[in-house]
């Protein structure tokens, strides 16, 4: 079957869908999921929805993780990660998604006017 059924969550405001291509994720790999999502609590309110797609690779061994986050705002990003072992590959992904979060929240802060241009800083000085 090259499509198995995707699994979905929801913690509290964020939905999170996880889906395998010539591969199952199993119940082991979702609570180890969940445990690294924890780093993204602190953006529960901004982000609706957050989309995995786990590959395991057709010629050779190892999987691509992709990841598709919808900001409350409208933006979508979409981060990837190759990696030879699935749990390295969710560790690297989480660890990506964190710092996107950070940097698009930074974005829309400024657009907001919460926070000033570095040139705006160096003229008030």
């Amino acid at each position: 079957m090259p499509y198995p059924m995707a699994t979905s969550m929801a913690i509290e405001r964020m939905n999170i869908t996880v889906r395998g291509v010539r591969y199952n994720p199993s119940e082991e790999t979702q609570k180890f999921l969940d445990k690294k999502l924890t780093k993204l609590d602190f953006a529960k309110d901004y982000l609706h929805d957050l989309e995995f797609v786990m590959t395991r690779e057709k010629i050779g061994q190892g999987y691509h993780i992709d990841a598709k986050m919808h900001f409350s705002w409208g933006t979508v990003k979409i981060i990837g990660v190759d990696c030879y072992e699935l749990y390295e590959g969710i560790e690297n992904i989480v660890d990506k998604l964190v710092i996107t979060v950070k940097r698009e929240k930074g974005r829309v802060k400024g657009k907001k006017g919460e926070r000033l241009p570095m040139e705006e800083l160096a003229t008030q000085a």
